[in-house]
């Protein structure tokens, strides 16, 4: 009598194989998850280093256009720089629409534009600015409206030359932190309207017509 056994597939992995199989695998996954999580730290950093540099073009396009067109630099309470930016109704006189602050902060850690927009009148008088006193009256008085230009840095500095309101170069400069390394920027301008012949003998207000 004849048997017949049926055949077994023996070509399967063995146990060893799969292991090692396994193996592979994983460090495999583990190289693609490590080169993803440097990627996306590349792309974080990337897209930190373009915000901060479109924050400093833009600040710079501001500032720059500011010191351009102003008259007169009013003076530097309070981590401020308070600026005449122009004369729009022809007075001859700053009225708080026409007076704008660089601001800094307390600490000194930001950079802003305070605006006091529409306001006509009434006249704000130089030597009140030059204390330092206006700034509390006209937010207290009047809509302020703020434009954040670097919402985030440190060491504002600025370097007016000469002294207020006899200013005419204005350098404004800042830390920004890019990819974990601190940067220094500088933004200079001049005032190339500058409304000295407004100015009393004194230099502390604004006479009514050209000395």
């Amino acid at each position: 009598m004849i048997s017949i056994r049926p055949k077994h597939n023996f070509n399967g992995f063995t146990l060893v194989e799969l292991l090692v199989a396994l193996s592979v695998t994983g460090i495999v996954l583990a190289a693609v998850a490590t080169l993803a999580y440097a990627l996306g730290n590349l792309n974080d950093s990337t897209n930190d280093t373009s915000q901060k540099q479109a924050q400093v073009r833009y600040a710079t396009l501001r500032i720059s256009e500011l010191l351009k067109n102003g008259k007169l630099i009013c003076g530097t309470a309070d981590n401020d720089v308070a600026i005449w930016r122009a004369d729009d109704n022809s007075d001859a006189k700053i009225n708080p629409g026409e007076l704008v602050y660089l601001e800094a902060g307390s600490s000194r850690n930001y950079l802003k534009l305070l605006e006091f927009p529409a306001v006509t009148s009434p006249i704000v008088a130089l030597s009140n600015i030059l204390s330092g006193t206006a700034k509390a009256s006209l937010i207290s008085s009047y809509d302020e409206r703020r434009i954040t230009m670097i919402p985030v840095c440190s060491n504002v500095q600025f370097v007016v030359t000469p002294a207020p309101p006899y200013t005419k170069f204005v350098t404004v400069s800042f830390n920004l932190v890019e990819d974990g390394a601190t940067r220094r920027y500088e933004i200079t301008g001049a005032l190339r309207g500058w409304a000295g012949n407004l100015l009393s003998t004194d230099g502390s207000s604004i006479v009514s017509d050209d000395d």
